[in-house]
């Protein structure tokens, strides 16, 4: 994004006023909260402390309140945002962004309401970054508008923020210092600890945050993958070790699969099954397409089809930049033999060819949904040809890769998706390793984060079944902000939680009544009165013209349109001859007149755009 792109401003702060107490339904809070009431009172305004239950959870510090603030992801997929606050110094934990709703028309990305780290830039000292996904980093580069920031992360998931950040010409005002498996680091008033958990994504970390309130733990995007593509598996042991001595004190999970029962399967169970995909079609050219990030999955790709003989091609262009990055880090291993550019596949037998695309989203622009349609200049689909799409749909994505799959089927090709065959799992841990992390920290209380309502609603009902509920557990939404102390867990009021929109250069200028005049226009359309008007002889000049777009009354539509003009010209000129000469009353008349015939003829309510020229 150029640097000239406006900063959120007021409106966005407004905006963010508005809806940080609405839930995903666009209920108000008070009344989704009430509704999850029966969740054994996880809703009350203060939460004491619990008994240990025989844990070896600290004693209550008496030390300086800790608190938490949510700006994101409590609710929906995307936008993870979070803060840490100790001796008034303020740590954020992510900076996600989220894909649009259906109901976000024109809308690019969608991003935390900043307005509250904007306000208190002089206490940050930092930006955790948990792992490489966008909807964890993806905002970074639109915090760094409103002031500098020192970000800390693994190597592979700074050099992956970092390539939004340059794009954004951020750069410079951004320090990125990259941390290891298991390192302790002071940052500003507390230790944090950075502990290694499997994802779909390489090196994320769980956090353990050393304050003066005790360890909170934040597990960040995770599974419990007993054989990891890289054998980096969920460090338990560690966590457990901090359960017995210390104690963890609050912990905050990732709640995207608190609704599926047992475990998620090991990302390396898609090895197999693209080993017999693979053997299965000896002699045909292959398209697999998966996230630019998962790398493991890029991996076990790759090694099916060197296994089976092919060289490998990259198409798009973040996949070709992370495949690059993950060989420089050594995560990714892909002989130089076997690597062909993308351009000289044309003259190698199908059977010797694998390409790994972007694009399993189905968006508009990426290189899959160009090859449907015919428009990729790189590649063209031949009729033999077999596209796996190595994902799973984002939820809102589901009708754009469905388009994307009838296209692929309309030009002929194979097509193996995460519905037909197991090419695919998550990177989010189910309800029993859920469980698992509940049992190895014992903690004395608990927020389940990163995930819809639902999500959540069914992580705390997995918490009580572990024994940890009524007091000890808080069901929180985007705004909100607890604090801990000596006597527990409290709430504490509230900030700015809502969407920031971002629409091509601009960020923040979109309101929901601009939202709402283009869903009109998407779903009715417009009806325009033009008419001129001469004030000085109080009277209509010429005939008012009405121009419809997206508009249709399929019965008298002519007749319907010269009748309009009648009843506009009528209704200005009774306006000018009581008085109401000004230009607001004169479009009011006018919008309310057309509005009136419209809706009576028709029964539909398309946008009313009045145009008054006087003279």
């Amino acid at each position: 994004m150029p640097d000239a792109q406006k900063s959120p401003g007021s409106e966005g702060k407004n905006q963010g006023e508005s809806r940080r107490r609405k839930t995903k339904s666009g209920k108000p809070k008070s009344e989704s909260t009430a509704a999850a009431g029966s969740l054994a009172s996880r809703t009350a305004t203060q939460v004491k402390k619990g008994s240990n239950d025989g844990r070896a959870t600290a004693p209550a510090p008496g030390g300086s309140q800790v608190r938490v603030v949510f700006l994101g992801g409590l609710g929906e997929i995307g936008r993870n945002c979070a803060c840490i606050e100790v001796d008034g110094r303020i740590l954020v934990l992510d900076v996600g962004i989220m894909f649009p709703d259906p109901d976000m028309p024109g809308v690019d990305l969608v991003l935390p309401d900043f307005t509250y780290l904007r306000e208190n830039a002089d206490r940050v000292d930092g930006v955790i970054l948990t792992h490489g996904h966008e909807d964890h980093t993806g905002g970074l580069a639109y915090l760094l508008r409103d002031f500098p920031i020192d970000v800390y992360g693994s190597e592979l998931t700074l050099s992956l923020a970092r390539s939004r950040v340059d794009e954004a010409g951020m750069a410079s005002r951004a320090t990125f210092i990259p941390v290891q498996d298991g390192e302790r680091r002071r940052i500003g008033p507390c230790d944090v600890e950075f502990i290694p958990v499997t994802h779909s994504v390489p090196h994320a970390f769980a956090t353990a945050f050393h304050t003066p309130q005790g360890i909170i733990l934040h597990s960040g995007d995770f599974k419990i993958d007993l054989h990891p593509v890289d054998g980096r598996r969920t460090d338990l042991a560690r966590m457990g070790a901090l359960a017995s001595n210390p104690g963890i004190r609050l912990l905050l999970a990732d709640s995207t699969n608190a609704e599926e029962p047992g475990f998620t399967p090991s990302e390396s169970s898609v090895g197999a099954t693209l080993e017999k995909v693979f053997l299965a079609r000896p002699d045909r050219r292959f398209i697999v397409t998966c996230f630019a990030s998962h790398i493991h999955r890029v991996q076990q790709v790759a090694n099916a089809a060197i296994a089976g003989g092919r060289k490998v091609a990259t198409l798009g262009r973040s996949m070709q930049k992370n495949v690059a990055l993950a060989r420089k880090l050594g995560l990714l291993t892909i002989p130089d033999a076997s690597l062909v550019d993308i351009a000289d596949i044309d003259d190698m037998q199908p059977g010797r060819v694998c390409v790994i695309s972007t694009g399993s989203q189905g968006e508009p622009m990426s290189a899959l949904s160009r090859l449907a349609t015919g428009e990729n200049r790189f590649l063209s689909l031949l009729e033999d040809d077999v596209v796996v799409i190595s994902a799973h749909p984002i939820p809102g994505n589901e009708w754009s890769v469905g388009r994307v799959i009838d296209t692929l089927h309309r030009r002929g090709v194979e097509v193996i998706h995460s519905g037909t065959d197991n090419v695919h799992v998550s990177g989010h841990a189910r309800q029993g390793e859920l469980a698992m992390l509940m049992s190895v920290t014992q903690p004395e209380f608990f927020i389940p984060v990163h995930g819809e309502y639902r999500h959540m609603a069914n992580h705390v009902r997995l918490a009580a079944s572990m024994g940890i509920d009524g007091d000890r557990v808080l069901l929180c939404e985007d705004g909100d902000v607890v604090r801990l102390d000596g006597s527990g867990l409290h709430r504490d009021g509230t900030v700015p939680g809502g969407y920031l929109f971002v629409d091509g250069s601009s960020v923040g200028d979109i309101g929901h009544g601009v939202l709402r005049d283009r869903m009109v226009l998407s779903e009715e359309g417009v009806v325009m009165a033009v008419a001129t008007v001469d004030l000085k002889q109080g009277e209509v000049v010429g005939t008012p013209q009405i121009i419809t777009r997206g508009w249709a009354y399929d019965k008298d539509t002519d007749a319907l349109i010269d009748e309009a003009r009648i009843l506009v010209t009528r209704a200005l000129e009774q306006a000018l001859a009581s008085g109401n000469a000004d230009h607001e009353s004169l479009n009011r008349v006018a919008r309310k007149t057309m509005g009136k015939l419209v809706g009576e003829r028709t029964r539909q309510r398309p946008m009313i755009v009045p145009v008054i020229v006087t003279v």
